[in-house]
């Protein structure tokens, strides 16, 4: 890695990869067009096909451009011994809490989404150091998410529009996460995140330690059955309507083993064969109507947890539902969890806030995205630095009260 800014740098290599990518998408469709006339004389099939269906297909594309692979990012964007270091040690201890091996609590604290990559690493910076202060307590990971579910149209996030300004450089924002990503876990730092589509994970395979599937995909047959095969540690949301069912469904399939179709690390289809994830868990992250993360409702997550033969495992997300969009209410949840977990309750294994370096958020300007406050949210509202530090010695002190 060099010193330069590090979207300048992910540009570049794409710029390369990209010219590498449209050379072999050549050879492919040379290779296809001399030997699949063979098949279709031997099957008796007319080369053209026979039938026009111009008014039929792709009849709202209005372009396809040429993508970076995972396989070519990361022959030239390799993952540091430090980085793999990082990430299996963090795998290993969050899959103990889950299991109850390790009697500390996890974390998952950072921003809401990563907008821009030198604040992500401050951030990280004061992540490393609250893992030094609170790590016979806490395994603390980042939330480094550059991909946002939408409930309509908004920004999609880091991955796919990193400069912010709807250019929409696909490969350059999947170039970058997976440096950013190598840079944050090579300090020590490992990392959690939450991938919407079937290939993005193979960007930054071997540096996630903690996948979440969020609510609007708890339901999606295809996210469960892709997560079955995660090397990573994964968690369910229940759905934005609360529903804590749907996301023990989600982790009941995907501790199955399953055959599907996916892709490759070239991007090219292919079956899929898994083993089942067993670190599948439930996250309570509220509903619109109120939160769930009282003793009650924890009990009662323990109860359908137990009727489906599941380990009474809970994380909870202090934000979303569970704050009601107050980012400030975050601090009553943690509050509230962390006497929970101080007077014994041993279900609670994991909890998640969303912190950035500044407080609140901010509208993003596509036209003038230079004009944005350095630091600060510009997807859901994030509590700051000394008020998260604040919330990690609570729940530090919570969690060695417990196993105390």
């Amino acid at each position: 890695m060099t010193a330069e800014p590090l979207l300048t740098e992910a540009a570049r290599v794409a710029e390369l990869l990209l010219e590498v990518q449209t050379r072999v998408n050549r050879r492919i469709d040379g290779e296809l067009a001399e030997l699949l006339p063979v098949v279709q004389r031997e099957l008796g099939v007319a080369p053209d096909g026979g039938t026009d269906l111009s008014d039929l297909v792709n009849t709202r594309i209005t372009g396809s451009s040429v993508v970076v692979t995972p396989a070519a990012v990361a022959a030239v964007v390799p993952v540091p011994e430090a980085s793999a270091a990082t990430t299996r040690a963090a795998r290993q201890a969050v899959t103990g809490i889950l299991t109850g091996a390790d009697q500390r609590l996890a974390v998952i604290a950072g921003p809401c989404s990563i907008h821009d990559p030198e604040a992500a690493l401050e951030y990280a910076a004061f992540i490393g150091r609250m893992r030094e202060r609170h790590g016979a307590d806490l395994e603390i990971l980042m939330r480094t998410y550059t991909e946002k579910p939408r409930t309509e149209v908004d920004w999609k996030g880091f991955a796919y529009d990193p400069f912010l300004d709807g250019s929409s450089r696909i490969s350059v924002g999947l170039v970058a996460t997976r440096m950013l990503m190598c840079r944050i876990t090579a300090s020590g730092v490992p990392v959690a995140a939450e991938p919407l589509n079937a290939l993005t994970p193979q960007y930054v395979n071997g540096l996630v330690t903690y996948n979440g599937v969020g609510a609007r995909n708890v339901t999606d047959q295809t996210a469960r059955e892709r997560v079955s095969g995660f090397s990573s540690v994964v968690g369910f949301k229940n759905s934005p309507e609360g529903s804590v069912d749907s996301a023990i469904q989600a982790v009941m399939t995907a501790r199955a083993p399953h055959q599907f179709l996916g892709v490759d690390a070239h991007g090219v289809s292919a079956q899929l064969s898994t083993t089942g994830n067993g670190t599948g868990h439930v996250i309570l992250r509220g509903a619109k109507d109120g939160p769930n993360y009282s003793a009650a409702h924890i009990a009662d997550a323990r109860r359908r947890l137990a009727a489906r033969g599941l380990p009474e495992v809970l994380v909870v997300d202090a934000s979303h539902g569970n704050s009601q969009k107050d980012h400030l209410r975050q601090i009553d949840v943690v509050r509230d969890l962390a006497g929970q977990i101080a007077g014994g309750e041993q279900a609670i294994r994991g909890v998640m806030v969303e912190s950035n370096l500044l407080a609140g958020r901010q509208d993003l300007d596509q036209q003038h995205p230079g004009n944005l406050e350095y630091g600060k949210s510009v997807t859901d509202a994030c509590v700051d630095l000394p008020t998260t530090e604040q919330l990690l010695a609570e729940l530090a002190e919570a969690a060695r009260t417990r196993r105390g």
